[in-house]
């Protein structure tokens, strides 16, 4: 193995460790702030709604922001470490935010203040880990052995849940809710502050002309002309992102309720461990071929595990479905970041994180949900609880889902054919 394919322990530890714990922050905000709120607060679903896409704006801000900031400055190691100690409060913060009785207008406070609140904690933590943190990996990493470490970050998110869903949930169902945000903001702020002391910065060239130049700069249609090979891997990336959100917002609820499977952590947990599995060694397998053809195949292979979930009724039926739809999407992944770190100019790193938070994070979750919507209101499927009648999420979510994922290989085609050299990215 050459010296460039290597990953050193160093490297992998803080790669590990300051990527788990940033997902298992990041699944606190996604998955259980939203249950705090209805639990808490109110189960008004446009309050919710609102935190949600005010928290994805800051996010996507904060990424291009910080991003650009850290190129400039030339330095990830402070944004990393100081922007996990305070996302880390934050979210620790998230805890004392209730509605005061005493006022006339409690609840109305209470969900300013929380919306609030999570935007600034989505700004600190997309700064500290979408923009700084993943700038770094590539900073650190080089070509020969980027496969293989995104392979590992992409099972991260699994494990996060996996470990939130295991270890923390209880706190929840005990309305713990103080001890709860404070265990994850704490052990977050504990590692921002020891990655102060242990991460090594790697070289980060640094770009020329003014921060807002820097800013905008991977937003201008020249850069985009100048880098079709970047931008290419981004619209991949960008249509098979919306593919999965058409049903993992409703996945939980597809397994327990429309398929009767009252045991869905145990499904949940079966697949996440396998996903992870096939990820990881899938990744070693990535690092030894050309990581753009293997977008179509590993994309294929996503779309039949699609496909098999629709088909999938009983309870091992959808854990072998779910594997194969999840690992192979994993592996997807894993290929288009590196991918995108491999056409990454060196003193651009940051500024790419913004646009890659647009691709992955905001264009999917604001246009995949709402096609999965659209499917589970067209198929009107219901069922009576307490003699209520109730709709239900449909099979023909992971059907849409697959139509969508075909259509990734389209960018994708291009991007293989398209042989020109990496470029850097013009100066304008």
């Amino acid at each position: 193995m050459s010296d460039d394919a290597r990953v050193g322990g160093r490297l992998w530890l803080w790669v590990v460790l300051l990527g788990l714990t940033g997902q298992l922050a990041w699944t606190i905000e996604n998955m259980y702030l939203n249950v705090f709120v209805y639990r808490t607060i109110t189960d008004d679903p446009n309050a919710i709604a609102a935190m949600v896409a005010i928290s994805a704006a800051a996010a996507t801000l904060a990424t291009l922001l910080v991003g650009a900031w850290s190129d400039r400055v030339g330095r990830r190691r402070e944004f990393i470490a100081l922007g996990y100690v305070l996302w880390g409060l934050t979210t620790a913060g998230f805890g004392l935010v209730g509605v005061d009785p005493s006022l006339p207008n409690g609840v109305a406070i209470a969900v300013v203040s929380i919306i609030a609140l999570d935007a600034v904690m989505s700004f600190l933590g997309s700064g500290a880990n979408d923009a700084a943190y993943q700038a770094w990996v590539t900073d650190s990493t080089t070509s020969a052995n980027r496969a293989k470490v995104d392979g590992v970050i992409q099972t991260l998110p699994l494990l996060g849940m996996l470990i939130v869903f295991g270890a923390l949930d209880p706190l929840t169902k005990a309305g713990q809710w103080t001890a709860f945000f404070g265990l994850v903001g704490g052990v977050t702020a504990v590692v921002g502050v020891a990655a102060w002391f242990g991460v090594r910065t790697a070289p980060n060239p640094q770009p020329s002309g003014t921060y807002l130049d820097t800013v905008l700069h991977g937003l201008r249609p020249a850069t985009i002309r100048a880098n079709p090979r970047l931008y290419l891997a981004f619209a991949t990336w960008a249509v098979l992102g919306i593919s999965f959100q058409v049903f993992m917002p409703y996945l939980i609820i597809y397994v327990n309720t429309t398929l009767a499977i009252e045991n869905y952590a145990l499904v949940l947990a079966s697949v996440l461990i396998g996903a992870s599995l096939v990820s990881v060694l899938g990744g070693r397998l990535l690092a030894r071929r050309d990581l753009v053809s293997a977008v179509i195949p590993a994309t294929g292979g996503y779309a039949i595990g699609l496909l098999a979930m629709f088909f999938a009724r009983g309870q091992v039926a959808v854990i072998l479905a779910g594997i194969g739809m999840m690992g192979a999407f994993l592996l997807t992944g894993a290929a288009l970041s590196a991918t995108v770190r491999n056409l990454t100019p060196t003193d651009r790193a940051g500024q790419v994180q913004g646009v890659r938070m647009i691709a992955v994070v905001l264009v999917p979750m604001v246009i995949g949900p709402f096609i999965g919507a659209a499917v589970i209101s067209g198929a009107a499927e219901t069922y009576v609880e307490l003699g209520v009648v109730k709709q239900v999420p449909t099979a023909w979510i992971f059907l849409a889902a697959a139509v969508v994922a075909v259509l990734a290989a389209l960018p994708a085609r291009v991007l293989r054919r398209t042989a020109a050299p990496v470029l850097e990215l013009e100066e304008l």
